[in-house]
C-alpha cells in the first residue's frame, strides 16, 4: 500500500514522461525481484516470500504510475491543451457527471457559485472546433446549481489549468448560464432527486435535526444551518455531518442481518448484502470515505464467504490499493488519507484500548470510548496540519453522540425510498432518526460553548510533530491510569535502576580516589578545587646547565 499511495502522489504532481519512465523501472525492478526469487530456492522461505512481496508492490506502482501518464498526457496533450494555449473564451459542450457543490462567495460566508464534474464533448475556440474526451471542472454562478448527471449542455468560459494535485485537464470558469441541449438517463440524476424528495420531507423538524439528520444518512448538507456547522467542526464532530465509513458499515451489517433473517444461504446473503451497499453508495455518491468503506464492504464480503476472518490490516490495505488503482487522485485528497487513518487506528489500538479497561465497565462502553480515541490519535497530526486548533472536548463529544449514529442511520435510510414513494409512511422513521439527530446537533452546541472549546494551536511542522508528542503522552497516560498497579511497579523499578547506576557511579570513583597516590591525590584535588578548577601545578625550580640552557627539575 505505501509504494502505491507513493507513487499516486508522485504521478499527480508529474508529466506525463515521468511518469511513464517511473512505471518502466518499477516494471524493470518487479521483473528482477521475481527473477531472483526463482533462483533463490534454497535462500528459505521468508527470503522468497519477501522478494515476491516486493515484485508485487512494484507491479500495482508501476501500474497506478501507468495510469498518471495517460491522466497527465490527456492533461498535457488533449483536445483542452490548445484551447488554454491560445487563451480567450471558448464555446464548450459538455455532459455533467457530478453533482452541483457550493462554493463559498469571495467576502462572504454564504456561496453564489457552484463547482460540478463534466466530461468534455466539444470545445469552439477562435472558430477552431475540437472533439475529444477530458474531465473538466466547472465552476459558475446561477443556473448551475440545476443541473444535473446526464446532461448535456452548452455554455462559454475561459479554461484554466487546474492547481498540482487535481485530476481534470482543466477548469471552465463560465461566463454564462448553462443551457441544457440533451439529457441522457444516468442513476445518479435518480439519486440526486431521491435525496432532494428527503430533505423536503423532514422539512417539519426543527431547523438543526432537519439539516443534520439528511447530511447524517445521504451526505445532503445543503439544509445545514451554517453555526451548527461552525459548531460542528469546533467540537471535532465535523465528520457527522455527512456520510462515512461508519454509516457504510452499518448499512451493511444491517442488510447482512437482514439477509440471515430471511433464512438466505451464506453466498446469496453476500450478493445481497452487496447490492444494498451499491444502491447506498450510488444513492449518496462517489466521495472518497464512502468509496472506501465500500470496497472494504466488498472485501469483507468476500472474506466472509470464504470463511477468512480477523484480516481486518490486509483488507484495509487491499481496499486503499484498489481505490489508489482506480483513481490515482485520491492519493492528494487529505479525505481519503483521514478515512485511511481512521481505520488504521480502529484496527491497531480500538482492541488493545478496550482491553485496557477494566472488567467492570461494559463493553459496549469501552467500544464507545475506543474507537473514537484510536482514530482521533492517529488523524489528529493531520487534523492541525489542515486546521491548527485543538479541540479538548472532541473525545467526550463523539463518545456521547456515538450511540445515537446508529439509529440515525438505520432510520434514516428506511426512511430514504419511503419518502419518495409513501412520504406519508415515512413520518415515523423520519420522526426518530430526526430526534436523535436533534440530540447530536444539541450535543455539538453545547460542547462548542463551553471555556477553551478550540484551543489555537501551532502550525506546519512544528504542530504536527507537537501532536504527535501529545498523542503518544496521551496513549501513555491512559495505559498507565487505567494500570495503576503496573504503574507504580514500574515507577518503582525504574527508581531502583537509577540507585543502582548511581551506587555503581559512586563506588567506581571511590575505587579509582583509592588506587592513586598520595602526591596524585593532592594534584587531583588542587586542580579540581571548586574555587578555581584546573588550577596549575607548581612547576619544578629551573636551573641553568653548562651550556647555558634551562633545564628543568634540575636535570
Amino acid at each position: 500500500m505505501l509504494v502505491t499511495w507513493t507513487v499516486a502522489f508522485a504521478g499527480v504532481l508529474i508529466d506525463a514522461v515521468w511518469s511513464a519512465a517511473l512505471a518502466g523501472i518499477l516494471a524493470l525492478l518487479s521483473v528482477v525481484l521475481l527473477v531472483g526469487a526463482r533462483r533463490k530456492r534454497s535462500a528459505g522461505h521468508r527470503a522468497r516470500t519477501l522478494s515476491a512481496t516486493l515484485a508485487v508492490a512494484g507491479v500495482l506502482g508501476a501500474a497506478v504510475a501507468v495510469s498518471c501518464a495517460v491522466t497527465a498526457n490527456i492533461r498535457e496533450e488533449g483536445p483542452l491543451a490548445e484551447a488554454m494555449e491560445a487563451g480567450g473564451g471558448v464555446l464548450i459542450e459538455v455532459r455533467v457527471s457530478g453533482i452541483p457543490a457550493e462554493l463559498p462567495g469571495p467576502g462572504s460566508s454564504g456561496g453564489n457559485r457552484w463547482a460540478v464534474d463534466a466530461q468534455l464533448l466539444q470545445v469552439t475556440t477562435k472558430g477552431s472546433v475540437t472533439q475529444g474526451s477530458a474531465d473538466v471542472l466547472v465552476v459558475g454562478g446561477v443556473g448551475w446549481q440545476d443541473v444535473r448527471p446526464g446532461q448535456q449542455v452548452r455554455t462559454s468560459g475561459t479554461l484554466k489549468s487546474v492547481r498540482d494535485g487535481q485530476t481534470q485537464a482543466g477548469l471552465l470558469a463560465a461566463s454564462s448560464a448553462p443551457v441544457v441541449i440533451a439529457s441522457d438517463f444516468d442513476v445518479r440524476h435518480s439519486a440526486f432527486d431521491v435525496r432532494r424528495q428527503f430533505v423536503e420531507a423532514a422539512a417539519w423538524l426543527p431547523p438543526d435535526p432537519a439539516g443534520l439528520m439528511p447530511g447524517m444518512v445521504t451526505g445532503d448538507t445543503s439544509a445545514l444551518p451554517e453555526s451548527l456547522e461552525a459548531d460542528m467542526r469546533t467540537t471535532g464532530m465535523t465528520h457527522l455531518t455527512a456520510v462515512s465509513g461508519a454509516n457504510c458499515s452499518l448499512v451493511l451489517g444491517g442488510f447482512i442481518l437482514l439477509a440471515r433473517c430471511l433464512r438466505m444461504s451464506r453466498p446469496f446473503a453476500g450478493v445481497f448484502a452487496a447490492c444494498g451497499l451499491t444502491a447506498f453508495v450510488v444513492m449518496v455518491g462517489p466521495d472518497p470515505s464512502v468509496l472506501r468503506a465500500a470496497v472494504m464492504g466488498a472485501v469483507g464480503l468476500v472474506a466472509l464467504i470464504g470463511g477468512l476472518r480477523g484480516r481486518s490490516l490486509t483488507f484495509l490495505c487491499l481496499a486503499a490499493v484498489v481505490l489508489l488503482l482506480l483513481d490515482p487522485g485520491m492519493a492528494a485528497n487529505f479525505g481519503f488519507l483521514l478515512s485511511v487513518l481512521a481505520t488504521l487506528g480502529i484496527i491497531l489500538l480500538a482492541s488493545r484500548i478496550a482491553s485496557w479497561i477494566p472488567a467492570w465497565v461494559p463493553r459496549w462502553l469501552a467500544a464507545a470510548i475506543s474507537v473514537p480515541l484510536s482514530a482521533q490519535l492517529l488523524c489528529g497530526p493531520v487534523i492541525v496540519a489542515l486546521q491548527p486548533q485543538f479541540t479538548p472536548y472532541a473525545l467526550i463529544a463523539n463518545v456521547v453522540a456515538g450511540p445515537l449514529v446508529a439509529p440515525v442511520t438505520i432510520f434514516g435510510t428506511l426512511a430514504v425510498p419511503l419518502a419518495a414513494t409513501l412520504p406519508w409512511l415515512a413520518v415515523v422513521p423520519i420522526g426518530i432518526a430526526g430526534t436523535c439527530a436533534g440530540v447530536v446537533a444539541g450535543l455539538a452546541r453545547f460542547f462548542a460553548h463551553l471555556p477553551g472549546a478550540a484551543v489555537p494551536w501551532a502550525e506546519g511542522p512544528p504542530g504536527i510533530v507537537s501532536m504527535v508528542a501529545f498523542s503518544t503522552v496521551t496513549l501513555l497516560g491512559l495505559w498507565a491510569a487505567v494500570h495503576p498497579a503496573r504503574t507504580s511497579a514500574g515507577i518503582v523499578g525504574l527508581h531502583g535502576v537509577i540507585v543502582t547506576l548511581l551506587e555503581v557511579w559512586s563506588h567506581h570513583g571511590a575505587l579509582r580516589r583509592r588506587s592513586m597516590t598520595e602526591p596524585q591525590r593532592s594534584r587531583h584535588v588542587q586542580r579540581w578545587s571548586p574555587k578555581r578548577r584546573w588550577r596549575k601545578e607548581p612547576s619544578a625550580p629551573r636551573r641553568r646547565g653548562p651550556a647555558g640552557r634551562r633545564i628543568h627539575g634540575g636535570r
